[in-house]
């Protein structure tokens, strides 16, 4: 799979440690970083990158690391896919910018069209492009309060949807995300997700979506509610996977509400969990999906994908932005989905899947800190927890991950409680690479424990 996505310049896939991690010049680099940037703005691993590509990134210091990060779910084809180099290449000896909203190009509309193509269900669609997945999940809102002339939005606990003034209220997580920050928009309110290995009750997927829409109905009601928010698969929150059933009661309740349902996408989608899309998976099809992230091979695009008469609800210059659907995103979009079809990187992501899966759950039955094991595809994340209980063990999940850092494998973590280790690997990773990680992360854990 490599083989065929990296150019010739494509660094080594391999795991190589020339210094410690960080090295000199990623140290001085890190004293210049810490003298002009923010010090609000955090970084997980000091390292500095030189050059990435396949499955790894090859930093200042002339290490090569494992890359289970993938930019945070962003660079599925690849760092520097052939593709997508060529296409924005092109793009921009052609022009770097004009403003969609000023004089159009092309490349946005086919941006849409392939939206209108890969996203779920056969209606009518309609798209717009923004920047990054807060200004996606925002104006997904701004379109639903218009098409129903209603204001309150239903998020779930563990969400993440965001930085920005609505979605961080959107977003459950207080530290980093919100703390300080406030006041935050009104007319958000918050009702129970299924999260199966912290459910006391054992609540099936139908009996979880009851507890929220008894909730909504009670504390809100049914008939003020423009939208219900939620990520298929929670990202930042830690991966949680609802119980069967859940994703489509709730779907199900929207349609009879006439409330408009949104799938926030941004890290799921793009062949991440094993499908184009998570809602798939129970064959959810969202009035409105959000999408960023994986979509354009590391160039910042977003999008807001619906049915067409909430998308044509909108006043005209009631959407939009400077930068939404830049041209050079556009180009970058259409070589990653054209690159994901023609490799299948969905099937690629179900054989990521079941190449971690079945390790990570042999390390379970040694390591009785590790509580859970679950994601979809290659979206899978393991959650730490004091051993016999489940009480959250964020200061394990901080140790295992430094000795992967320092081992040259890049690992993230998430989880409201800071216990759970996310793994996001770029699709195109080869098998060889996925093993070595593991074995990495096997000898972590044998070290920390």
């Amino acid at each position: 799979m490599t083989d065929l996505l990296a150019p010739q310049s494509s660094p080594t896939q391999e795991r190589r440690l020339v210094t410690e991690i960080p090295g000199p010049r990623s140290r001085e680099l890190m004293t210049r970083r810490s003298a002009t940037v923010s010090a609000g703005v955090g970084t997980t691993l000091p390292v500095f990158v030189a050059r990435a590509g396949g499955g790894v990134v090859v930093d200042v210091d002339g290490n090569s690391l494992i890359d289970l990060g993938a930019g945070i779910a962003v660079v599925n084809v690849g760092n520097a896919a052939p593709r997508v180099v060529a296409a924005v290449q092109e793009q921009v000896a052609a022009f770097t910018h004009t403003c969609f909203m000023v004089t159009p190009y092309e490349g946005y509309v086919a941006v849409c069209e392939e939206l209108a193509r890969v996203t779920p269900g056969d209606h009518e669609k309609r798209s717009a492009l923004f920047n990054s997945g807060s200004e996606a999940v925002e104006n997904a809102v701004k379109i639903a309060r218009v098409a129903t002339n209603r204001s309150a939005v239903i998020v779930f606990d563990h969400a993440y949807h965001g930085r920005t003034n609505l979605t961080m209220a959107l977003t459950a997580k207080n530290m980093p995300y919100k703390n300080g920050f406030g006041p935050f928009a009104p007319e958000v309110y918050r009702v129970p997700m299924s999260y199966p290995f912290r459910d006391a009750d054992g609540l099936s997927g139908a009996e979880a979506a009851t507890r929220a829409i008894r909730q909504i109905e009670t504390q809100v009601g049914a008939a003020n509610v423009a939208a219900v928010l939620i990520e298929p698969i929670q990202g930042e929150g830690g991966f949680v996977v609802p119980a069967s059933g859940f994703l489509p009661a709730v779907a199900e309740w929207c349609s009879q509400a006439g409330a408009v349902f949104i799938a926030d996408e941004v890290q799921t989608g793009f062949c991440r969990t094993g499908d184009w899309f998570a809602s798939e998976h129970e064959g959810v099809v969202p009035d409105l999906i959000t999408l960023a992230k994986g979509m354009a091979g590391g160039l910042p695009l977003a999008a807001v994908t619906g049915r067409a008469e909430l998308m044509d609800a909108v006043h005209t210059g009631g959407l939009g932005g400077t930068y939404g659907g830049n041209p050079l995103a556009c180009a970058a979009a259409l070589a990653s989905i054209e690159t994901m079809r023609e490799l299948d990187l969905a099937g690629a992501a179900r054989a990521i899947g079941d190449t971690m899966l079945p390790r990570l759950r042999a390390l379970q039955e040694r390591v009785p800190a590790i509580g859970d094991i679950r994601g979809r595809g290659a979206m899978i994340a393991i959650e730490l927890v004091k051993a016999g209980t489940t009480e959250p063990d964020p200061a394990l999940t901080a140790a295992v991950a430094r000795h992967c850092h320092a081992q040259g494998v890049v690992v993230l973590t998430a989880g409201t409680f800071g216990n759970v280790l996310r793994f996001l690997p770029p699709l195109v990773i080869g098998q060889d690479l996925l093993s070595e990680a593991l074995d990495v992360l096997d000898a972590a854990f044998a070290a920390v424990s």
